[in-house]
């Protein structure tokens, strides 16, 4: 996939070509379900779930707050471990770094493991233009780069298709037809990319996490791959974001517990690796060379910005789209960029940013709160949302009529003559265009909202005007409170001023 074709139109027009793709908004819909229920199962096992999602944040914070100190223990303990370390300001930088060491290996081929960096930085372009054979291994990553497109979720990238899609695109590389059941059709790629496994000059692989305190790399899957990947090239290649940091293996106890339930509901992956340096002499298998790219590409921008810093802390298990209406209706290729869903919508403006191409991608949001209730580390995405569309409108980016309507807006609620003579005004000039107690109209400001609902019309009496009438009943009908509970509530509110007196002389 090209990825210039990703960011064509707006977030709204690509929302709209989804919304009216059923199958798409299905798939997408099953399986965030599913994933949602195995994350709330899961947590609710794990029984204390809030400690350990504070803790997690906890490990987080105090790293970023560090992260020059993590990085520079990192890169010393790798380097020891015989670990090439490279730095990549930017995605041509980093683009460079692999490019060099493809030719300085004269490699012909690349197998690659899940990495949503290597996404963002769209190596698989460049090593393909360069005429470099590249196979993504990870099963969904398979398919979508059969398809020619980028994933669509951070934890599932092929959630967007079915067995059927799948069976037919593999028939097609097969050059024999394949029936739509998911044991034959993984059982030929398993033995298609067990060849490619044996014949890669170079494994490239994404980074979970990094241990600071031994230089250590750590690897999170399913499948097995990454393994492969990790064991049978001679070169190996990692490209790591330069906040996936942690301390120490300690901390990696936390960060095993949060990310595979947050992100499959399981208790621990399949396989989880940990790979300091390249092969020992007294080891069996594993690289003879090992570059791991430090990656910033946007990164360090937020480091010291107190509205997006905690963007860094993100593990990337998928969380927020799981719960997010939006994502679930509109799926992954909608917000055009490599990242979806909430954190999509935070980080593909920070780390462009906030370049005019993206100003509109906040936008996609209903602003509910629960992408933050689900984030494992308690990042405040939905408040970054709302801090990027601030941005926007001082960076000249806001709807001009939407301003307009704000100011509007403002005039008519400093003053509540003003608003009581809108509304009779409004439920008069409503009258012609209620049908069937209903607003179907389709024009101005009511044309996105009533192309897929229909609007209520006001109603006669606004709670306002009913307000003394209510309160006058509700005086009337109220029983007059006993002695007793009277007593009993003065005293618990005696307690509690008392209790609010003592709290903050201890603060």
């Amino acid at each position: 996939m090209n990825p210039a074709q990703s960011t064509q139109g707006t977030v709204k027009e690509r929302a709209g070509v989804a919304l009216n793709n059923d199958f798409l908004r299905n798939a997408v819909k099953f399986t965030t379900e599913r994933l949602r229920s195995g994350k709330q199962a899961a947590s609710a096992e794990h029984g204390n779930w809030e400690e350990w999602r504070e803790r997690g944040r906890q490990i987080r914070l105090h790293t970023i707050a560090h992260l020059d100190y993590y990085l520079n223990l990192f890169v010393d303990n790798a380097r020891k471990n015989g670990v090439h370390v490279h730095f990549a300001p930017d995605t041509a930088a980093a683009t460079d770094i692999v490019m060099t060491i493809a030719r300085n290996k004269q490699a012909e081929s690349v197998v690659k493991s899940k990495s949503m960096v290597s996404e963002e930085l769209h190596i698989n372009r460049a090593l393909e233009l360069a005429g470099i054979e590249t196979i993504e291994s990870d099963l969904g990553e398979y398919i979508i780069q059969l398809a020619g497109e980028g994933p669509s979720h951070i934890v599932i990238p092929a959630i967007h298709k079915n067995r059927y899609q799948i069976a037919e695109l593999l028939s097609e590389d097969a050059g024999e037809e394949l029936p739509p059941d998911t044991t034959i059709l993984a059982g030929y790629v398993r033995r298609k990319l067990r060849e490619k496994f044996l014949g890669a000059d170079i494994g490239m692989t994404g980074c979970n996490f990094a241990i600071a305190e031994t230089g250590s790399m750590v690897l999170f899957e399913n499948e097995g791959n990454a393994r492969m990947v990790t064991t049978l090239p001679k070169t190996q290649i990692t490209l790591m974001g330069m906040e996936r940091i942690i301390p120490s293996w300690e901390d990696l106890e936390v960060m095993a517990t949060l990310l595979p339930r947050s992100a499959t509901g399981q208790r621990l992956t399949m396989y989880m690796s940990g790979i300091t340096g390249p092969k020992r002499t007294a080891d069996g298998d594993g690289p003879e060379e090992m570059h791991i790219i430090i990656v910033d590409n946007g990164r360090s921008e937020q480091l010291g910005d107190p509205e997006f810093q905690e963007l860094l802390n993100c593990i990337r298990c998928g969380a927020c789209l799981n719960v997010c209406p939006v994502y679930r209706h509109i799926g992954g290729h909608s917000y055009g960029g490599t990242y979806s869903g909430p954190i999509g919508a935070v980080l593909t403006p920070a780390l462009n940013r906030n370049v005019a191409e993206w100003d509109d991608i906040a936008n996609a949001s209903s602003l509910c709160g629960a992408c933050s209730e689900a984030c494992p580390v308690k990042i405040p995405l939905h408040d970054m949302l709302v801090y990027l569309r601030r941005r926007k409108v001082e960076r000249g980016h806001g709807n001009r009529w939407e301003g307009l309507g704000m100011k509007g807006f403002a005039v008519l609620m400093a003053n509540s003559k003003r608003l009581n003579l809108a509304l009779k005004m409004g439920r008069i000039a409503q009258k012609p265009v209620v049908h069937n107690k209903g607003i179907t109209l389709k024009i101005g400001p009511l044309k996105g909202w009533n192309t897929y609902r229909v609007t209520s019309p006001m109603a006669d009496h606004s709670f306002r005007e009913n307000w003394q009438e209510l309160s006058e009943d509700t005086r009337r009908t109220a029983p007059p409170m006993n002695a007793e509970t009277r007593d009993r509530m003065e005293q618990i509110l005696r307690q509690r001023r008392a209790s609010g007196i003592q709290g903050g002389h201890h603060e």
